[in-house]
């Protein structure tokens, strides 16, 4: 556990030591309710529409979207929550720096930074495969969430804070069944709702893909 301790922070593993470190973190929030697990995403729909502003676009431009779409969709992100990815590719990117530069015996930073990017090359790759099983669980779910009962009007219980700028999460009772839980941030920039409040909700963001409410006291 030492060696392994002390090769982790070695200079030619720091780099995927650091991401496998803020990914750990980044769960460990999921886990105590401080962030939803797609706070952190890519929106491939706002990205399909770079340079579609009502001014002519280049076509180096259109071609370089279209590029970059084709990437994102090639590696399932816009289909699985980003760090869903993330953390199938820091894990296998780690694991192949420490054994790498284990069996080379390099303790270079130069030479480790130079074998970082086949390594996540690599990584990626294993990120895709892994990441597979995972595009027809969400998809399902998005289903699901699209075609369910319609939550406009209904009154809501705040899981996660959320204000305009953060996402949150609240709660609907249903009459039969679990209770629907939705993405939701305040209407209002000056509306704060902390977890337990109840709230209303008033429309859907389809930019943003999460509803938005407002407070509500019941009578």
């Amino acid at each position: 556990m030492t060696e392994l301790l002390h090769a982790a922070v070695s200079p030619p593993n720091l780099l995927p030591t650091g991401l496998l470190v803020f990914v750990l973190l980044y769960w460990l929030t999921v886990l105590l309710g401080v962030l939803d697990f797609k706070t952190i995403d890519v929106d491939t729909d706002h990205v399909g529409h770079l340079g579609t502003d009502g001014h002519a676009a280049p076509d180096t431009a259109h071609a370089g979207v279209s590029w970059l779409n084709h990437a994102l969709a090639f590696f399932n992100l816009g289909r699985v929550p980003l760090m869903v990815f993330v953390s199938l590719v820091a894990l296998p990117w780690w694991v192949g720096s420490i054994l790498l530069n284990y069996y080379l015996g390099n303790t270079s930073g130069l030479l480790g930074l130079a074998l970082l990017m086949p390594l996540l090359l690599g990584s990626l790759l294993v990120g895709k495969v892994l990441t597979t099983p995972f595009v027809r669980l969400f998809a399902a779910m998005e289903h699901n969430h699209d075609s369910g009962a319609q939550p406009l009007g209904k009154v809501c219980t705040l899981l996660l804070p959320a204000s305009q700028e953060q996402l949150g999460q609240a709660s609907v009772p249903q009459r039969a069944g679990a209770p629907l839980v939705l993405n939701v941030r305040a209407a209002s920039a000056a509306t704060e709702l902390k977890k337990g409040d109840t709230a209303l909700i008033i429309d859907y963001d389809a930019a943003r893909r999460c509803y938005l409410v407002e407070p509500y006291d019941a009578p």
